[in-house]
């Protein structure tokens, strides 16, 4: 038998909108691999296929599966996905699986890639023409990308004007992301953009909003939804969103007969937004600076002098002088280039005329400038871990009732297993709020993919030898931002009682030196405590060690790499080798014992 795979987009969940060769494969497979929301969608295309579904979270399960049975069973097996499956669907994921199992598409099992119409393009069709322009999708999922990176795909995209399609926007516990995007993208539009919210397009229960970006959020916003916000030009008539192209730069649209003949349309003159128009302008502003930056030119006339050279701001002085007076004139200077407009003041401009000419009134056609200095300020979101000390583990009574102030009733305080309370509060001035906390002695850090330096009590301080030199770790590390998230671990003596060793980076002091860990595995079936790679570290190195092998790590790690993973991918960490950690070995025991 000849396995076969399909990896199938069957777009929006409308069967009309069911592309005729998805329909094909599907009814070729043997077998049918889905999310089980996805396939409940096409079960009335189907007939006798055997059918595996799992679910939301399990898309390496279903294409190892996929991939298993059409090559060891022979089977033809359709993997499917809503919209189209090379956008945030299974087909890359399906590839790399077979990356894995060494696929080449000379000898490996023949795989289809179905395409379907995918959220960006049914939702727009949905809402009108919101995407006649340069558009991106950004998905708000930070599950498997860092949010660092996704908040600067956000602003890259706000500041570059594009059409944005946001996947993925919020979810039951994914909640601040839409918040975020929302707050970096009034950064650089109009709080009056055009937003379209679609809700499960062209389903049963399809649910359509057009607001705007300050609104976006009063309304419910989920997994089934996604959010078109428009450009600078985006305008919103009888409740469509329409983003122009721009043939109104050219173009009469109310007239049979177009001032400018097919021939005259391409001429540089008639697209001053060019880039060959661009570089002619620059080229005359650099002609036009030389003049003006040329070397002083003296003119000698009956014991008089005449000095022409630039002066700031524009202006050519000139200063006469003889042997009796002297008296100061101004000449002009050959008049400046007008400041370069951007493709996008253009653009602005002439959607700003044309929409006069209908008696349309489209606020955001305002000047970027002035667009960014809007008076409209979104609510922010500050959050920070809380602790009363690298070795203290104390908290006092004022500290938690100045902690309850500062969260407020819409803030909120979460405890948490390493001896911190994450503080999250929305305000638009946070230093309020770390003064104060501060001003208690409290320490403040950042959350996230951070270094965290986590301590011992030092049996209340008993065993203080080591308290030094975890406090220096904590103020030279501490909250450093990372690839992920780094966890170094100190305890003060050798019972090691805190678990130093089950941390990324594990120290331990004993007998006034240190010994150390790295790369503890601490869930899954084969979790392991750190390696244990130097004993008797002196106290006086300890500090620059740890801190060349996490400059190392931030600069090395791929993102989202987990530490003990690079430990392992480098095999060697300031001439500590990686080596497989030692396994439990359990005799089965003899009978009756």
């Amino acid at each position: 038998m000849s396995g076969k795979l399909f990896v199938i987009g069957f777009g929006p969940g409308s069967f009309e909108h069911i592309t005729k060769r998805a329909r094909e494969a599907i009814q070729e497979s043997d077998v049918i691999i889905g999310y089980s929301t996805y396939v409940d969608l096409i079960r009335e295309l189907l007939t006798d296929q055997e059918v595996v579904s799992t679910g939301m979270t399990e898309e390496v399960a279903r294409a190892r599966e996929a991939v298993r049975q059409a090559e060891e069973e022979g089977k033809k097996v359709a993997v499917i996905s809503s919209g189209d499956a090379g956008v945030y669907g299974m087909a890359g994921l399906v590839y790399e699986v077979l990356v894995e199992k060494g696929w080449t598409e000379a000898n490996g099992v023949p795989i289809e890639i179905v395409p379907g119409i995918s959220a960006i393009n049914s939702c727009g069709a949905i809402l009108g023409a919101p995407i006649m322009h340069d558009a991106c999708t950004i998905s708000l999922s930070d599950h498997l990308t860092p949010w660092e990176l996704i908040a600067r795909r956000i602003d890259a995209a706000g500041m570059a004007d594009f059409v944005i399609a946001l996947y993925n926007p919020r979810s039951g516990r994914r909640t601040r992301q839409i918040v975020e995007a929302q707050r970096i993208l009034l950064q650089y539009r109009s709080p009056d953009t055009p937003v379209g919210i679609v809700k499960s397009a062209f389903r049963e229960r399809e649910h359509v909003v057009v607001t705007t970006l300050a609104q976006m959020l009063e309304h419910d916003i989920g997994m089934l939804t996604t959010v078109i916000i428009g450009n600078s030009s985006t305008f919103v008539y009888d409740g469509k969103m329409i983003t122009p192209r721009g043939y109104q730069r050219k173009y009469t649209l109310s007239a049979d007969e177009q001032p400018l003949k097919p021939h005259q349309r391409l001429r540089v003159e008639n697209e001053p937004w060019s880039l060959e128009a661009t570089e002619e302008a620059e080229t005359r502003a650099e002609a036009s600076v030389s003049i003006a930056a040329a070397s002083p030119v003296r003119e000698q006339n009956s014991g008089a002098s005449v000095t022409i050279a630039p002066t700031a701001g524009g202006p050519v002085a000139s200063t006469l002088a003889d042997s009796t007076s002297a008296a100061t004139a101004v000449l002009e200077a050959p008049t400046a280039p007008e400041p370069k407009q951007s493709p996008l003041d253009w653009a602005v401009q002439a959607l700003t005329i044309a929409n006069e000419a209908k008696g349309i009134v489209t606020p955001q056609t305002a000047s970027p400038a002035a667009r960014t200095a809007s008076s409209f300020v979104p609510e922010m979101i500050f959050e920070c871990a809380v602790s009363p000390g690298v070795a203290n583990k104390k908290i006092t009574p004022q500290q938690m009732m100045t902690l309850a102030e500062v969260a407020g009733e819409k803030g909120e305080l979460e405890y948490t297993p390493h001896h911190q309370i994450i503080l999250r509060v929305p305000t638009a001035n946070p230093d309020r709020i770390t003064t104060k906390l501060r001003q208690l002695g409290l320490i403040l850090s950042p959350i996230g993919d951070v270094v965290q330096v986590k301590a011992c009590d030092f049996c209340d301080g008993e065993k203080k030898d080591g308290i030094p030199f975890a406090e220096e770790l904590h103020q030279k590390l501490g909250g450093k931002e990372m690839p992920k998230e780094l966890k170094i671990g100190f305890n003060g003596c050798g019972m090691a009682c805190y678990g130093a060793v089950k941390e990324d980076i594990g120290i331990v002091f004993r007998k006034g030196k240190f010994d150390l860990f790295l790369g503890a595995k601490t869930v899954g079936r084969n979790a392991h405590a750190g390696i244990p790679v130097a004993e008797g570290i002196p106290k006086e190195e300890i500090v620059s060690v740890v801190e060349r092998i996490v400059t190392r790590f931030k600069q090395e790690a791929f993102p989202n790499e987990r530490f003990h993973k690079f430990f392992q991918r480098v095999g060697e960490l300031e001439g500590y080798a990686w080596r497989e950690p030692a396994k439990a070995e359990i005799e089965n025991a003899a009978c009756g014992d």
